[in-house]
């Protein structure tokens, strides 16, 4: 008995242990662009049926007994963490190579090895031959490529992006493309704010922003992270308690122990 209450405790400390990293992880992010928070998720572990002392039935012979057993669980293990897809606010910030969804969908970028991957971060920039990169040089797919007579961009609601000309002109670059997931918490997240498609997610479904469904594009913003600062803190001092009740029932268990081995002694 005292080493499966041992297991469960050390099973609680071990759970609240990640959900800990987990909730360091959202507030680490806290300014990062397009950031979306992370949630863990458990589960409780298998149940034992544990046989009790056999007690007299009132319908039966006291020379009779009844067989009790009553189910006793293991304890908790992680089950997964789950993105959290929520809005973050839009922050102004005057460039007009920024822009942020206001809504469902992904920006697709190209990663070096030519596959496709997806991100919300809109900090776009112009990399050294005109072609339209993130912030990690990933150039966007459709790519688009400026001249050097162009002397800035509008970039519409629908994803339209239009160049300004010297002399005044304007010229249609073409349109951003967004692409959304039936599970977008099915993402796989590799880091620098980049997703990939996976079996969970789904296939991508592309679109013209604004339209059945996708978010708007705005220039000039940027989409902030959906972390919540009072929220994640309250998190962790929930986590903080969960972590020192279990750490006391593996003194508990400790102290019973003890004390059996005491009146064995004696």
């Amino acid at each position: 008995m005292s080493t499966r209450a041992l297991r469960t405790a050390a099973s609680g400390m071990y759970a609240q242990q990640i959900n800990v990293e987990t909730i360091s992880n959202n507030i680490a992010n806290i300014n990062t662009t397009a950031f979306k928070k992370n949630k863990a998720e458990f589960k409780d572990m298998m149940y034992q049926e544990v046989s009790i002392n056999p007690q007299f039935s009132s319908t039966q012979a006291q020379n009779e007994t009844a067989s009790v057993k009553i189910q006793v669980g293991n304890g908790v293990q992680p089950a997964s963490t789950q993105k959290l897809f929520l809005q973050g606010d839009l922050q102004s910030t005057g460039n007009q190579f920024d822009i942020a969804i206001q809504g469902e969908g992904f920006l697709q970028v190209k990663r070096p090895d030519g596959t496709i991957a997806y991100t919300r971060d809109g900090a776009l920039k112009v990399s050294a031959n005109g072609t339209i990169v993130t912030a990690n040089g990933f150039p966007l797919d459709p790519g688009f490529t400026l001249n050097d007579d162009i002397t800035g961009i509008t970039i519409a609601k629908d994803g339209t992006i239009e160049a300004k000309e010297v002399g005044g002109g304007t010229n249609v670059l073409g349109n951003i493309e967004l692409v959304k997931f039936i599970n977008p918490g099915g993402l796989q997240p590799i880091g620098d704010n980049l997703y990939l498609e996976t079996t969970a997610s789904g296939a991508p479904i592309t679109g013209t922003p604004g339209a059945n469904g996708f978010g708007e594009v705005n220039q000039g913003y940027l989409e902030q992270s959906n972390v919540d600062i009072v929220e994640e803190m309250i998190a962790m001092i929930t986590a903080q308690r969960a972590y020192e009740v279990n750490s006391k029932t593996v003194k508990t268990v400790e102290d019973m122990m003890s004390m059996a081995n005491n009146l064995k002694r004696s």
